[in-house]
């Protein structure tokens, strides 16, 4: 998967890594061979709020109770980074909140910045076209004071190709993406990209400081701290939520 991150103002600049994410059904997600899980698990505690005890999908259901939404019967899928070498870091995490017949109802999306603070957003399931994002704004990496983000962010299928943008006075002023294409999870590929794309969450998150250490030097002013984890966002394009075909166990990247 290749990441992009393109800065218009008030300082220009361009960032491109590459890296992986798990697409999975979280309650059913992969447990790998004795030798393989210190390059891949994944655990609850590193998403949302919750218990010790708690399952990721508690923790999903908890998030979305708080915010009134109850999906019964319905699944969740999310694109996750796994935990390697006991190291959890994920810039972004997705999860496809699905009704019972299928469609999605909503999508959370949660970031993680270099110091390691989370915070979640509820979205409206808009896969067709971007949904406007005017709260949190502030709180966002990199994204200053103003203005509001527009995001896709369809479900992947066979490719993965989402987009979050921040714009001020009718003009991007930031442009990030994520695309990539999908392989199923087999344990070549797994020890395959630990020598293509070795310690992802450790070179994530070592990637996130060196580009705000750039951004700031080049005159980036510095984003307050933010106050509250959770943000709800509300629907700027109605779209049907079509069917889905996910399997899990598989990944987006390059």
């Amino acid at each position: 998967m290749r990441v992009t991150h393109l800065h218009r103002s008030p300082v220009r600049h361009f960032a491109e890594h590459g890296t992986y994410s798990w697409y999975v059904d979280i309650e059913e997600l992969p447990r790998l061979s004795w030798w393989l899980r210190p390059f891949a698990r994944f655990e609850a505690a590193d998403h949302l709020d919750g218990a010790p005890g708690d399952t990721l999908r508690q923790r999903v259901d908890a998030y979305l109770a708080r915010h009134g939404v109850f999906i019964p019967g319905g699944r969740v899928t999310a694109l996750l980074m796994p935990r390697v070498l006991g190291t959890a870091f994920s810039p972004l995490s997705l999860f496809w909140c699905h009704d019972a017949a299928g469609g999605v109802r909503c999508v959370i999306a949660e970031v993680q910045d270099a110091s390691g603070a989370r915070r979640a957003y509820l979205l409206p399931a808009a896969e067709d076209g971007p949904a406007a994002v005017a709260d949190g704004v502030r709180d966002a990496p990199f994204a200053g004071e103003d203005g509001y983000f527009l995001v896709r962010l369809p479900r992947p299928t066979e490719s993965l190709e989402l987009t979050i943008s921040l714009h001020r006075d009718n003009h991007a002023a930031l442009v990030a993406t994520w695309r990539g294409a999908r392989l199923r999870a087999t344990a070549g590929q797994v020890l395959r990209l630990q020598l293509t794309k070795p310690l992802a969450p450790q070179m994530a998150r070592i990637g996130l400081r060196l580009q705000a250490m750039l951004l700031r030097w080049r005159g980036m002013p510095a984003a307050p701290r933010p106050e509250r984890r959770e943000r709800v966002v509300q629907r700027a394009v109605h779209a049907p939520a079509a069917g889905w075909g996910a399997n899990s166990h598989s990944w987006a990247t390059s």
